[in-house]
């Protein structure tokens, strides 16, 4: 049988690659760091209102972690974002997906997991499938792509930390911390540099989408 972890990451890599797809519908429209503003804004409300209806304590001992992990995720989701807008859908999802060999990387220095064999050569096929992805169609590596690579990297370090701290905050504590800082980041992007513009959006379907992403 199947470990039920193993499952849901197939589940939850699924329905990832469904939350790219609908940042990639609205790219056209939006700035991927406006995408990841309303979206994270969003689902800071969906969590406030669940943890009102369900409270739940929270530790203060390891809040340094909650909020290392909200960093890393931020960081990963708007260099996913970014990297969607800037290239294929197909090779961005690809691109973040190199997180696992980077996890197992982490794992190995930080939480001092072992690496056999068999992870070894799953690392290494892995790792060919994503050249042999990209290599064949003639692509030009750009920094988009080197920026995709950097967010699987993040990613990595965010499913890292839920590693340290899953047994010590309730879940949605976790994807608060994530959500939160994923509002605030953006934030200061708009407020301190010329990389992005904040506007307010009238279009129906856009704000359907976003909904639709902050509940994915």
């Amino acid at each position: 049988l199947i470990d039920k972890g193993i499952l849901f990451m197939l589940l939850s890599a699924f329905i990832g690659a469904l939350n790219g797809a609908v940042a990639k519908i609205l790219s056209v429209s939006m700035d991927p760091i406006e995408i990841v503003f309303y979206r994270n804004l969003l689902g800071v409300m969906i969590i406030l209102y669940s943890l009102k209806k369900i409270p739940v304590f929270i530790d203060t001992s390891k809040l340094h972690l909650l909020f290392l992990r909200g960093v890393f995720g931020s960081l990963a989701m708007l260099l996913f974002f970014y990297t969607i807008a800037k290239i294929p859908l197909g090779e961005a999802v690809i691109l973040n997906k190199t997180s696992p060999f980077f996890v197992t990387i982490l794992a190995y220095y930080l939480m001092k997991e072992t690496i056999n064999i068999k992870t070894f050569i799953a690392l290494v096929i892995g790792f060919i499938g994503v050249v042999l992805i990209i290599e064949p169609f003639g692509i030009e590596i750009s920094m988009a792509h080197i920026l995709g690579v950097l967010g699987g990297f993040f990613a990595a370090a965010a499913y890292a930390t839920i590693k340290k701290i899953k047994d010590i905050y309730d879940a949605r504590i976790i994807m608060l911390s994530f959500m939160g800082v994923g509002v605030v980041i953006p934030l200061l992007i708009f407020l301190f540099t010329p990389y992005a513009h904040f506007q307010i959006y009238t279009d129906p379907i856009l704000w359907i989408l976003i909904v639709f992403m902050a509940i994915l």
